[in-house]
């Protein structure tokens, strides 16, 4: 059930027969759109069309609204009146006829509904969090994790493939200096003079790791020298990360299909294979002894350094050269979320993607803004070289998974988030997370009560008559719209979207509860409004859980 994708077909069928039978011309029309007033007395769907042709038809928008409406009557069932307007939009109302059918449709598709399946699924990349291995995941970290498992789940519940991926970044100078950091600790642990790096790591999880590889691997270190020792230690250092890193997201429902280490790329050769195809392509010119990608040919502000003028390669090859591993591993679309000081970056990285023989629409870059804690007011302070951050771990022991996820999810990607910690524990409706549960947990009590009254419902039995006033069919009509909110959210990967969407059915779930009793001694009434309850609980359940978000049964 799309009803949105329904009148796309009806109103697009209307303009063709509409052109058949000579009323409106034959030709290119407008892509036909389907929009949500703003208002609800606009109706419930509404399509600009008539006025975005008036162009093309020489007409009046709303002489072309008044030709089409008749033909969309015919070809629209689930509509009772349509409305045609100044300027010139067509606006159209579910019909009350079509409310016991949403009903018992999303009761009989349960878990599925909302969900669609295709013919020819697209292969999805999700590459997110992607944290250095050289510290414990922090809480931008964590919203990059919320956002890319639930935009995950989103593409999979829209019926194309989402494979989860994480690129560890194990290669370079800063995988030197953690090795010197953790050696540093080891020595001050032994009593001995320790000469801390100047930018070393300094958070407690540096004398962790050293305490822990001083005791399992002190005899391997003795035995080795030099930038042995160093490599030792920071790959040593790197696994013992990247374990908690896959524990704490593990733990907040998050689990990658693959973790990629970079390293990889360097040991197969495969950053030089991503250079001679960038350099095949004519894209990459010498300069003082360093390679350099011609990157303003994609808007990017200057050319970019890709090898070293000493034949080392730049992070920047690096990550063209992953990009290129994941393009011929045939994937169909590339999406990266990355974290908010990165902006700059994505023009030469997509550029490096069309130079190397690919559509800029295989790949799209989704930044994830900063995140402020918020603690009675006061901003808490993060810096992680200086080890006076809030980690992950920390921000899931706090407030738990629900909470955190919905929260990281409930606001634009783009824009910052101020994490209101002292709201984040509420248990009141004040919270949101709180205020969701606790409309699926209520449903949930109120078949256990009919249970208890030996009330068997009868899903079937929904009669018409008692969903017509205004708190029942907006709860209808808004349950409908489930199968589109995930859909548009899939396609424009706006996940707090979802969270919007929830809000508004558990909203309008609540004013329908003070206003109507459901078990009653009228039969009729119970069955029905017992069934539309069913029918808001099931939809509650599948939306969290693509947010990742529990649904409690009781609360």
């Amino acid at each position: 059930m799309n009803i949105k994708e329904s009148l796309y077909r009806a109103v697009s069928e209307a303009i063709r027969k509409a052109a058949a039978d000579g009323l409106i011309p034959a030709g290119e029309y407008p892509a036909v759109k389907i929009e949500y007033p703003r208002d609800q007395k606009f109706g419930d769907y509404a399509t600009p069309v008539a006025l975005e042709s008036a162009r093309i038809l020489k007409k009046s928008p709303i002489e072309t609204g008044e030709i089409l409406k008749k033909y969309i009557s015919s070809e629209a069932p689930e509509i009772s009146d349509i409305e045609v307007v100044k300027p010139g939009f067509i606006n159209m109302f579910i019909s009350p006829d079509y409310f016991p059918e949403i009903i018992r449709t999303v009761n009989s598709e349960k878990e599925s509904f909302g969900k669609r399946k295709k013919d020819n699924p697209l292969k999805y990349n999700v590459e997110f969090v992607s944290a250095n291995p050289t510290g414990p995941l922090n809480v931008v970290s964590a919203r990059a994790a919320a956002i890319g498992d639930t935009i995950s789940n989103l593409i999979e519940a829209n019926g194309d493939v989402a494979h989860r991926e994480f690129y560890v970044n194990d290669f370079g100078n800063q995988v030197n200096l953690l090795g010197e950091s953790v050696l540093a600790r080891i020595k001050e642990i032994r009593g001995e003079e320790s000469g801390f790096p100047e930018d070393g790591y300094h958070g407690e999880y540096i004398k962790d790791i050293a305490a822990r590889m001083n005791n399992e691997f002190g005899k391997e270190l003795d035995a080795l020298t030099g930038t042995e020792k160093t490599e030792f230690a920071a790959r040593k250092a790197v696994e013992f990360n990247v374990a908690t890193q896959k524990r704490d997201l593990g733990d907040f429902n998050v689990n990658f299909r693959q973790w990629f280490h970079e390293s990889t790329l360097h040991q197969k050769g495969e950053v030089i294979s991503a250079l001679e195809a960038l350099e095949k392509s004519g894209h990459v010119y010498d300069e003082a002894g360093k390679k350099v990608f011609r990157s303003t040919a994609y808007g990017d502000d200057k050319d970019r350094v890709v090898v070293r003028d000493d034949g080392r390669p730049t992070y920047l090859m690096a990550d063209i050269a992953y990009h290129y591993d994941k393009l011929q591993r045939g994937y169909d679309r590339l999406i990266d979320i990355w974290g908010p000081d990165h902006h700059g970056y994505i023009a030469r990285l997509t550029g490096a993607v069309q130079a190397l023989g690919f559509s800029s629409e295989k790949f799209r870059v989704l930044i994830a803004q900063q995140v402020n804690l918020i603690m009675e007011g006061e901003t808490v302070k993060m810096s992680k070289r200086l080890g006076n951050f809030s980690t992950m771990r920390e921000l899931i022991d706090e407030v738990g998974v629900d909470v955190s996820r919905y929260f990281f999810i409930m606001r634009s990607l783009d824009s910052h988030l101020d994490f209101d910690l002292t709201l984040a524990k509420k248990d009141s409706s004040e919270n949101p997370v709180f205020y969701l549960q606790y409309a699926h947990a209520r449903i949930c009590s109120i078949f256990r009560e009919a249970d208890k009254r030996g009330i068997v419902p009868d899903s079937e039995n929904i009669l018409n008559e008692h969903l017509l006033d205004h708190e029942t069919a907006v709860v209808i009509k808004t349950m409908a719209k489930f199968p589109e909110e995930i859909s548009d959210a899939a396609e424009t990967l706006e996940p707090h979207k979802i969270a919007t969407y929830l809000m508004r059915l558990a909203q309008s779930f609540h004013r329908f509860y003070a206003e109507h009793r459901i078990l009653t001694d009228d039969r009729g009434r119970t069955d029905t409004y017992l069934a539309l309850a069913g029918a808001v609980r099931i939809i509650l359940k599948n939306g969290l859980a693509i947010l990742g978000v529990s649904a409690p049964e009781s609360m």
